[in-house]
């Protein structure tokens, strides 16, 4: 599907762009993959890494409506990456959240629509499913504004979304805390330790991606099932994995933080499509304000929406080998060894 394929990865230089990149270049033959983000050391790196007169930059940022409009010219497919996505600094600075993953998100979808580009993939996260943080709230909009484009939007574009949970050793993820806090003889710090969350290998983070590429009509979220571990085996399989005998210490959950993280809600389940391993949450192909207001057309709720704490749970074993699996510990063992 992307052979000969112009694509563009808003945020391209984060831990989705870059595993993203590297898939296509080795498994793909697309005409060119344009990366658009703001940091040009990143740029610079990935540029040096894959050495590829396939893979194109543009310095730029999402907030900018007519930077966007100009690297959408000529693009194929898009996949939507750029936000904000630290909690406690969106917490801090909420406005900026806005600016980038709610107002960014609108110039996107804009200048997709008025280039009618084949298909957008936007990027979201279970934070924004009963968000309680201003980074969820911001993303929980990101779906929203979606949403409201695949309604209204009369172009040939394609907009459909994926929401996943935990991607692991991501960039600002726990994992990368733990290894670091071994690594300077610390105790792992835990906020409570019966916690529970999701946890999806930036692989398979990318493969969900590239399945909404492929099967994602307009308006779908698709949304990959996965295992969920507490947060106190996820901590101690590490420190086993590393040898350490540190352990832990419990800090107590900190502000805009849940007990368990859902990824599709009791709502989205009244209109999802289960699969093996997917769930497909479609759209209100538009919405009728007298029938919205007068007119029911669901008798009662699933009992519970798909959350980390009704999910496949991992024991301790299967943890540590999920650990095991990602190539950062990997690199990190051989490092220490």
């Amino acid at each position: 599907m992307l052979n000969n394929k112009k694509i563009l990865i808003t945020g391209g230089t984060g831990s989705f762009g870059n595993t993203i990149v590297k898939k296509l270049l080795e498994e793909s033959s697309p005409a060119s993959i344009t990366v658009y983000s703001r940091d040009e050391k990143k740029q610079y790196d990935m540029r040096n890494k894959y050495h590829s007169e396939t893979l194109k930059f543009i310095i730029g940022d999402v907030r900018d409506r007519n930077r966007v409009y100009k690297a959408m010219k000529c693009v194929d497919i898009v996949f939507h990456a750029a936000a904000l996505k630290q909690v406690p600094n969106c917490e801090f600075f909420p406005y900026e959240a806005v600016q980038t993953n709610v107002i960014g998100t609108q110039n996107v979808l804009d200048a997709a629509e008025d280039e009618e580009i084949e298909k957008i993939v936007v990027l979201s996260t279970d934070k924004a499913v009963y968000p309680i943080n201003a980074m969820g709230i911001s993303k929980a909009m990101l779906e929203k504004l979606m949403l409201a484009k695949a309604r209204s939007s009369s172009s040939k574009t394609t907009f459909c979304g994926v929401r996943y949970g935990n991607v692991m050793y991501s960039r600002g993820s726990v994992l990368p805390l733990f290894v670091e806090q071994i690594k300077n003889n610390k105790p792992i710090t835990i906020t409570n330790p019966e916690m529970t969350r999701f946890l999806l290998p930036l692989p398979i983070a990318i493969d969900l991606v590239l399945f909404a590429l492929a099967e994602g009509k307009n308006g779908d979220i698709l949304v990959r099932k996965s295992p969920a571990s507490t947060v106190k085996m996820t901590a101690q399989a590490t420190l086993e994995i590393f040898n350490s005998k540190l352990g832990l210490k419990e800090i107590g959950i900190r502000e805009g933080e849940k007990m368990h993280e859902t990824l599709v809600t009791q709502e989205d389940l009244m209109k999802a499509e289960s699969y093996d391993n997917y769930y497909r949450v479609k759209n209100l192909e538009k919405l009728d304000y007298e029938k919205y207001f007068s007119e029911g057309s669901i008798n009662h709720f699933p009992k519970e929406g798909y959350t980390s704490a009704n999910t496949q749970r991992l024991n301790f074993e299967e943890t540590k080998k999920l650990i095991l699996s990602l190539k950062e510990i990997q690199e990190e063992l051989i490092a220490k060894n």
